[in-house]
């Protein structure tokens, strides 16, 4: 893959700037800025403005998944070696993802802004050239991204193990109670179903938006509704111990902002549990499922 140029080449120009000598502080010694990556502040680039009205909440992404678990969802999706990670390619996917996070209006906390800045970083320390009277040979360079690689392969152990925990507690709980909820059923029967994660949401959504771009260019005026009513319009069409496909929720929306407040409907349903999303293998299609139990309507939602 090619070190292109892309959207992340301005906030690179401003993590590369330099700042000049603080008093008291010896010429010559580098700022903290140059030695440490600084959080970025993301700006939506013309034409991704967000099309929600103000008053709409704002989902904290930090109750579904963190910076790593995006970073591990694009190298898996790239078939991208771990331990080689190129930099350029990823940190583009990383802060499309970011952007369209602001336009979905989801509340991006610190810490992805802080691993954008420390891609940004990897990647303007890998493009300074090597000075040939410093180079002693390739294998006494240090690599940049060997730090990042060492954080994802831990958080990654991590994510594995709690997965087989949890999978052991599903079990359990299924032996040896009466479960509170209807698993799920589905017509494709013997076929590997997986719970969907945020990122997996995401990336639906998104192809979606690029598959309807062109009528989207000519919206009519927004329906105007709250979350809390498209809510209620979700729970009316999936009914109990049913499934339906992520694509139909958003088949009668004609306008970004519809499509946008359904799926952000969507996000706060999984989070009061009242729905559950799985896909046919890792990144295959998405289905929603509503189980069947107790009634969680009355659940705080702060």
């Amino acid at each position: 893959m090619s070190d292109e140029p892309d959207r992340s080449a301005s906030a690179t120009d401003a993590g590369a700037a330099t700042e000049a000598p603080a008093p008291g502080r010896p010429e010559g010694e580098p700022a903290a800025a140059e030695t440490e990556p600084r959080a970025v502040q993301l700006e939506l680039p013309l034409g991704l403005e967000s099309s929600l009205p103000k008053d709409v909440p704002r989902i904290h992404v930090a109750e579904f998944d963190g910076p790593l678990d995006l970073l591990l969802y694009l190298i898996k999706r790239d078939k991208i070696d771990i331990h080689d990670i190129p930099i350029a390619p990823i940190t583009r996917s990383y802060m499309e993802y970011l952007e369209l996070m602001q336009e979905l209006n989801l509340d991006v906390a610190g810490e992805f802004m802080v691993m954008a800045a420390t891609l940004i970083h990897i990647k303007s320390k890998m493009l300074v050239p090597v000075d040939p009277t410093e180079a002693v040979g390739e294998e006494d360079q240090e690599d940049p991204r060997e730090a990042l690689v060492q954080r994802l392969l831990e958080f990654q152990r991590y994510k594995e193990a709690a997965g087989i925990l949890h999978q052991q507690a599903q079990i359990r709980a299924a032996t040896w109670t009466r479960p509170d909820t209807v698993l799920p059923a589905f017509d494709d029967a013997g076929e590997e179903m997986l719970e969907a994660g945020l990122f997996d949401l995401i990336s639906a959504f998104k192809e979606l938006l690029e598959r309807r771009r062109t009528l989207l260019a000519h919206e009519v005026e927004s329906g105007g509704k709250s979350i809390e009513q498209r809510i209620e319009e979700l729970l009316a069409l999936l009914r109990e111990g049913e499934s339906l496909d992520f694509l139909e929720l958003f088949a009668a929306q004609e306008t970004k902002a519809d499509m946008i407040v359904t799926f952000l409907a969507l996000l706060e349903l999984i989070r009061l549990k009242r729905v559950r999303v799985y896909q046919r293998g890792i990144f295959g299609p998405i289905r929603v499922f509503r189980p069947v139990g107790p009634d969680v309507a009355a659940a705080p939602t702060t």
